[in-house]
């Protein structure tokens, strides 16, 4: 397929196949058409109703998307049902099935993979898995509660307190995660039900926000426009190619060569407690999504219920502004490890596998990374298979990286140290390319 979806041969029944050689046809906001297991989909009045957002499914208009239709629903047969309204036609017979820069082989071999870990049972879930989860949050939670009822509220005892809230609230945010990606039940309604639960009474978000954000950055991982995680709203530089873009156009928003130094004040202290905080309660009353909203208010109702008469109204809200301060730093620096340092980009239309390990590393497995990461040291194996339990992502790994040595893709590993360090690093060698550039080009 010389390009993509946009020039190739398709039967547009019940009339006779035609080409369309338009470039970048059929991927604009008022036409957009895909191409799912070699069947032409007009998506157009579709995405706005999509569940996981329009803008995640927009991303992939004008292309084929096969492999990422296959990596975000579980029950695809149950899918399919909402597609046969949208089927316009299908690939001519002497049509590729992949297109643009999508390696054939790659995608066979990966298609071959999925079917494999399927049959050895890799996406069946084990309850106690998450149940035990579940039960160590509410039980950090009540001790934290019970050690300030019990014993009072000096300093020693409060800074604890926040410690076990913190610890609590990013663990919630990893098991929110699960049930995002509907890898625990095997019903989407139940998993849903209990996203809310944990992301709203738990955490006091929003889960269709975390879904419509969320789903864009695993379609098209560290790709500009596309992928809202590394939309730094001119903050930040990041990569290769947009520091030397805002160098020659000299844009200096920021002093950039200095980003390295005050990411420490602006990223970690500030992403959750303020950014996110806005971003969520912004969407939630822009939307009207009223039942996100309530599922957010039960947090903070049953949070101020329990400590203000322990702390008072400013006492408590000081305290639940330096728990989110606190997992904010540890939210930001274990989603950043594994993306920041890689390769972010504009669109290159890759296959899947290629695409999701350019922009992704692991971390070495050990019982501490593992729950400190929520299973997010095995990032390329989420990305790969973002429906798969994260207790069985070990169990594919060594297929995974088998399958990256075969057709020279890099499988990168790091400690848990390098991975840390490696953030600064790329954030001072991307602000290091903006300097040179607004110099000197």
């Amino acid at each position: 397929m010389s390009s993509s979806v946009q020039d190739i041969l398709y039967s547009d029944w019940p009339r006779t196949p035609r080409m369309i050689s338009t470039e970048f046809s059929h991927s604009s906001r008022n036409d957009q058409w895909l191409v799912i297991d070699r069947k032409v989909y007009n998506i157009t009045q579709w995405a706005k109703r999509h569940p996981g957002g329009f803008r995640v499914i927009s991303h992939y208009a004008g292309e084929d998307a096969t492999e990422a239709f296959t990596a975000f629903h579980p029950d695809l047969t149950f899918v399919r049902k909402f597609l046969k309204p949208l089927l316009i036609g299908e690939l001519a017979a002497t049509e590729p099935s992949q297109d643009r820069n999508k390696n054939a082989a790659i995608i066979r071999d990966f298609h071959s993979l999925r079917a494999q870990a399927e049959s050895e049972g890799l996406f069946r879930a084990r309850p106690l898995f998450f149940c035990l989860h579940l039960g160590h949050i509410v039980l950090l939670e009540a001790l934290a509660w019970l050690m300030i009822w019990l014993w009072g509220t000096n300093w020693i005892l409060t800074s604890l307190c926040a410690v076990m809230l913190a610890t609590a609230q990013s663990q919630a945010g990893w098991l929110q995660h699960d049930f995002g990606h509907l890898s625990v039940f095997k019903k989407s309604r139940w998993n849903h039900l209990l996203h809310k639960f944990i992301i709203g009474h738990l955490k006091g978000a929003s889960a269709n926000w975390w879904n419509h954000r969320h789903f864009q950055h695993h379609a098209k991982p560290n790709i500009f426009r596309k992928d809202p995680d590394v939309n730094m709203l001119s903050v930040f530089v990041v990569g290769t190619t947009q520091p030397v873009e805002y160098g020659i156009k000299k844009i200096k928003h920021m002093p950039y060569n200095h980003q390295h130094q005050y990411f420490f004040l602006v990223g970690p202290p500030l992403l959750i407690p303020v950014f996110f905080h806005i971003q969520i309660m912004h969407t939630m009353i822009s939307r009207h999504d009223w039942v996100d909203l309530v599922w957010s208010m039960s947090y903070y109702l049953r949070y101020f219920s329990c400590y203000i008469p322990l702390y008072g109204l400013f006492g408590s809200l000081a305290l639940i502004s330096f728990v989110r301060f606190l997992e904010s730093h540890w939210f930001v620096w274990v989603t950043q490890m594994n993306h920041l340092p890689m390769d972010i980009d504009h669109e290159k239309h890759q296959d899947w596998l290629t695409m999701q390990l350019q922009a992704t590393c692991n971390i070495e497995q050990s019982f501490f990374n593992d729950w400190f990461s929520g299973h997010l040291n095995f990032q390329i194996e989420h990305h790969l298979f973002p429906t798969m339990p994260r207790h069985n992502y070990h169990l594919v790994a060594p297929q995974v990286r088998a399958l990256c040595e075969k057709h020279g893709i890099p499988y990168q590993m790091k400690t848990l140290r390098q991975g840390l360090v490696d953030i600064v690093k790329s954030l001072k060698n991307s602000g290091d390319l903006w300097l040179d550039a607004y110099l000197h080009k």
